[in-house]
């Protein structure tokens, strides 16, 4: 099969990789109909996370049920599934939690490389989710954004206690940022504030039910998001970038006795003990439990209540995906999906 290897920072290549095939009885393949680039996967293209020799790409992926291990029972051939970046077998005393994300048995989809034509599933039937019926073509983006951004930033929206009456500030305008933006709106927050300073993502963050912008960052961004809320700050906010400035910002924006929801993939971040004492703020997140919110979710998108493959404003031939890895980097793209 085809499928997208890392060899340094800026280097990627599509070649040939072996086919997939079931190594343990709770296994699945599937055909991978849609796949995608993450803003994670620019920290290694970036240089800033290490590579360590030719790495496979992706945690991404929806696709068609090819074959299963004598020990699946929820998911069969010919099913149309989602399933999140990390595999876990739903049963575990953490996993009923709600907090797949760190299953005891859990395995990084991103170690099996999911840009590719093919992919095995380990933990098929706690990892997995089928549609009743195999989709429409276009529905798949979204099916597709289930599987990591939208749930990612519906897990920030939630770790924040966005809801009813409360007034949310979201910084980072990337596919999980925008994404918190609508999980925001459909939890039932009476404002959300967009931190953005870029014309195509502002447009979209107000379609996905943004009330204001802030287009200033740092301690300039915190004061403007104290202007809106009458010099309290916010009552949630999310943190969907992974610097210290965004972190930082994300603190301070926040008001006494506010949570902050944070799920950018964090590197170098420190938050000082004395700042994070005097601020009264509630911290929490971490990789999101996607598997918790994804038959929901797929059913939002099932409905069209919600359309997050908005999220996807470049795609391109699994074989050119470099060159979405270019766009996304560049910032000319919010996020590159691939056709296997």
């Amino acid at each position: 099969m085809r499928g997208v290897v890392m060899h340094a920072p800026g280097d990627v290549r599509v070649e040939d990789r072996p086919d997939p095939r079931i190594e343990q009885p709770t296994d699945a393949i599937i055909r991978v109909s849609a796949t995608c680039v993450c803003g994670s996967d620019l920290w290694p293209y970036r240089g800033v996370q290490k590579v360590a020799g030719p790495t496979p790409m992706g945690h991404e992926y929806v696709g068609i049920v090819e074959e299963v291990g004598a020990e699946v029972g929820t998911v069969r051939p010919g099913q149309f599934v989602v399933g999140s970046f990390w595999a876990s077998d739903n049963t575990c005393e953490i996993c009923r939690a709600g907090y797949q994300s760190a299953c005891v048995h859990r395995v990084p989809m991103g170690s099996l490389g999911s840009q590719a034509q093919y992919l095995r599933v380990p933990l098929a039937d706690g990892t997995l989710v089928a549609t009743p019926e195999v989709p429409p073509a276009g529905l798949i983006p979204s099916y597709l954004a289930a599987s990591d951004v939208l749930g990612t930033g519906w897990f920030a929206a939630v770790a924040a206690q966005a809801g009813p009456g409360r007034t949310v500030a979201v910084v980072g305008d990337g596919a999980v940022g925008l994404l918190a933006v609508l999980a925001a709106r459909q939890l039932g927050a009476e404002r959300v504030i967009a931190v953005s300073r870029h014309g195509s993502r502002q447009k979209l963050a107000r379609e996905f039910g943004a009330t204001d912008i802030v287009t200033e960052r740092g301690d300039e961004g915190v004061a403007r998001i104290k202007d809106l809320t009458g010099g309290l700050g916010a009552h949630s906010v999310v943190e969907a970038v992974g610097t210290q400035e965004s972190m930082m910002q994300a603190v301070h924006s926040t008001r006494a006795g506010g949570h902050v929801g944070f799920v950018g993939v964090t590197h170098d971040v420190a938050v000082p003990g004395m700042e994070l004492f005097w601020s009264l703020v509630h911290l929490h997140g971490g990789p999101a439990p996607v598997r918790r919110f994804l038959p929901d979710l797929m059913r939002l998108i099932g409905d069209g209540t919600i359309n997050p493959g908005r999220v996807f404003d470049l795609e391109l031939p699994l074989d050119r995906a470099a060159e979405g890895y270019t766009a996304m980097d560049e910032r000319r793209a919010v996020k590159t999906l691939l056709r296997p």
